[in-house]
């Protein structure tokens, strides 16, 4: 769904674009599907090999975890009627102890930005930037104004920055373009300005430099 709306979104800003017979004639614009782009890929599929048969790996080390848990408990209950109350709660708090590590150990490998979630980052990663970078040399030896991606979120992943106009709706609302982060950098005790940089390549990704 959240593709579909994504889409729907991209093809929209798409035919603004397009709307004028001037856009038409000196503008272009492309599409790509950056899940195909992937899926061809031996990078990814290497990467994807790799995160599968880690993901696999910690799996199998957690359920190896509780099933000795498992072992344990039934242990427990075959010899609790012959067990001293000190050596029953002796007992079940090793049980307690070893539950709560198995559940620790898969938060850490599966939780939200657990080893799973990292070592998607450290091996994905590399392989988007590689198609990001192919696709703004692209569009810049070919003269693209903008690129979309049809498969995803990523929605625009190339625009010319001469074509922003984020700058002129604000001045449009009355609000003059970096004033509020000044006055919040002022409040916080006046941090040093930063250096706005100059696109080396005609273009930028999605928020670079504002046209005038």
């Amino acid at each position: 769904m959240n593709a579909m709306k994504t889409l729907f979104r991209t093809a929209f800003v798409f035919a603004l674009l397009m709307a004028s017979s001037e856009a038409k004639a000196q503008m272009k614009f492309a599409f790509v599907d950056t899940k195909y782009i992937l899926e061809n890929m031996p990078d990814y599929s290497q990467a994807q090999n790799e995160l599968n048969s880690a993901s696999a790996e910690w799996q199998k080390e957690i359920e190896e975890r509780y099933a000795s848990i498992e072992r344990l408990y039934k242990s427990y209950q075959a010899e609790a009627v012959l067990l001293t109350e000190e050596m029953r709660q002796k007992r079940e708090e090793e049980i307690v102890r070893k539950e709560t590590e198995a559940k620790n150990l898969q938060k850490q490998r599966f939780g939200v930005e657990g080893d799973l979630f990292k070592k998607r980052q450290e091996l994905i990663q590399p392989v988007q930037e590689k198609i990001f970078v192919a696709i703004r040399e692209y569009a810049n030896e070919n003269g693209y104004e903008a690129i979309f991606d049809k498969s995803g979120e990523a929605g625009v992943l190339y625009a010319n920055p001469k074509y922003d106009k984020s700058d002129k709706v604000l001045r449009k609302m009355g609000i003059r373009p970096g004033e509020n982060n000044q006055e919040s950098e002022d409040t916080d005790g006046g941090s040093a300005p930063v250096k706005e940089s100059t696109p080396q390549d005609g273009g930028s990704s999605v928020g670079g430099t504002r046209g005038k």
